[in-house]
């Protein structure tokens, strides 16, 4: 155990506790627990094989391989890359070096409120929220708003949530937020407050960024007064959903006036995201060229490969890529992602989109639908689930998953996939009209998005719009010129015969060959 208190990143290593992140442990064996502490009280120091040998192993012969083995251990736990060490550093033919920044304790005389280093990852504080009515029974549904939001936040697999007790004692309306956040080591902050008149809560959040004092997103809940627990239910579901999209658009964007040079995994991640986000072919190729740098170089970060994953399925959907070349990697970097962390949703839904590509129906629900186990307020993942399903021709279930992502989320950037998802559901049950519909708004909300501009032609051939669908077939083609009947049976996962030849009869009627 560490003789002190140190506080690294997102970690922290406490006296007769261990490694911390947050308030949850990360287990450690005791010598890799041992040798951590050892290296990281030394932090700058080269630290020998003699050394370590020494302190470590002192009543014991061991071989590298043991010492080696503790190393892998410690970076694991870290989410550490050998390659570009941001904790440990293999000094060569001489040992290692502890480089993280060490924010010392109480013991070493330095005063902690003065701020706490950021994680390396984005990090959230959810204030407790201010009862503005007084009433002492809003002060527990105030208290039950704080835990559901934090636990609903914690669910977002790259985000780092500062636990309760840690917050006990502030309140929203009478803190400097961005004091809060330097105590508290972290970015963002969520605060709101509860009121009450007669039967009627009104109850309202604001997400700031506590670095630079801008508010990321607001909004108010009115709700009559009921089942008390089924309304704080509803809104730490709506709450944490129109977050997440929000924080990784702020991500992102604070990437955008830097070289690609100076990122590391995460913001390669947020910044591949926002240009995934636009659903054209060059924003597809620059977003995927960014993910396979962060793959290269950071083999280990499961975020980097699932959304790589999916980049690679996506674009081969749309027509922007080759299907034959990019499915198999795609596959293969949803694969390793979970391998490296099966709870993160993103790898599951790479992994069920790839299935949807190959008609493995069953596979490509139940990926979707673990996605959804581990993030039950993710409305992307609802969408995809949605999307899912309707390629199979489920359309009740389809367009409820999908309707719940965009209540969830209104204002998704990825709103044109939830609204393509309903399209195709109306589509494979006959609704062409309502499908047409549907295609149209995803169309206007992300022009390049390619998969509803061909259902649009579909659907307004088989609503009987010929003419609309010759001339809009004509404007898809001159986008994708290989667009043919052949590629459609290929590229297009409709996931029963009947359905991709209903897809077809669509096409054919609106002129193509």
């Amino acid at each position: 155990m560490p003789s002190r208190a140190l506080t690294f990143g997102r970690y922290r290593l406490e006296p007769r506790v261990g490694l911390m992140c947050g308030d949850r442990e990360v287990h450690l064996t005791p010598k890799a627990l041992a040798l951590l502490s050892f290296i990281a009280d030394r932090r700058g120091e080269v630290i020998t094989k003699g050394d370590l040998f020494g302190a470590l192993w002192a009543d014991v012969a061991v071989g590298d391989a043991a010492l080696v083995t503790c190393i892998q251990e410690v970076r694991k736990a870290l989410g550490d890359d050998a390659r570009r060490p941001r904790y440990i550093e293999t000094v060569h033919r001489r040992g290692y070096r502890f480089v993280a920044k060490i924010a010392p304790g109480e013991k070493q005389g330095v005063d902690v409120s003065r701020g706490l280093p950021l994680p390396d990852k984005p990090s959230i504080a959810v204030l407790p929220f201010d009862n503005m009515s007084g009433d002492p029974e809003q002060e527990y549904f105030a208290d039950g708003m704080l835990e559901d939001l934090i636990a609903g936040l914690a669910r977002i697999h790259w985000l780092f949530v500062i636990a309760r007790n840690s917050t006990f004692g502030y309140k929203s309306r009478v803190v400097d937020v961005k004091q809060v956040a330097r105590e508290l080591g972290v970015r963002y902050v969520l605060e709101g407050s509860v009121r009450r008149a007669g039967t009627r809560l009104r109850i309202s959040a604001q997400l700031i960024d506590a670095v630079t004092g801008g508010h990321h997103w607001a909004e108010h809940y009115d709700r009559e007064l009921g089942d008390i627990f089924a309304v704080q239910d509803e809104i730490t579901a709506s709450v944490a959903a129109a977050i997440e999209p929000r924080l990784l658009a702020a991500e992102g964007v604070r990437t955008l006036s830097r070289s690609t040079n100076d990122l590391d995994a995460w913001e390669l991640v947020a910044r591949a995201q926002t240009q995934f986000w636009r659903m054209t072919k060059e924003d597809s190729g620059t977003a995927i060229a960014a993910l396979q740098r962060a793959a290269e170089a950071y083999p280990d970060y499961a975020p980097a490969r699932s959304l790589l994953g999916f980049c690679l399925v996506f674009a081969a959907h749309m027509g922007w890529t080759n299907r034959d070349r990019d499915l198999i990697p795609g596959r293969e970097h949803a694969q390793r992602a979970i391998a490296l962390d099966d709870r993160d949703p993103w790898g599951h839904i790479a992994q069920g989109y790839w299935a949807l590509m190959e008609r493995h129906t069953e596979e490509c629900i139940a990926s979707f639908r673990r996605a959804l186990d581990f993030n039950p307020n993710s409305a992307s993942a609802h969408a995809h689930l949605g999307h899912g399903l309707a390629f199979a021709g489920r359309d009740s279930e389809a367009i409820e998953h999908a309707q719940n992502a965009i209540r969830l989320s209104p204002l998704d950037p990825l709103m044109a996939m939830f609204l393509g998802s309903i399209a195709v559901a109306h589509y494979t049950a006959g609704r062409y009209a309502e499908a047409t519909d549907y295609t149209t708004q995803a169309a206007r909300l992300r022009p390049g998005f390619q998969g509803a501009h061909r259902l649009r032609c579909a659907a307004l051939a088989q609503a009987g719009r010929i003419d609309e669908a010759r001339a809009h077939l004509a404007t898809v083609r001159r986008e994708q010129p290989r667009l043919s009947l052949d590629w459609i049976r290929t590229h297009v996962p409709y996931q029963t015969p009947e359905l991709i030849e209903r897809f077809l009869d669509g096409m054919r009627k609106a002129g193509l060959d």
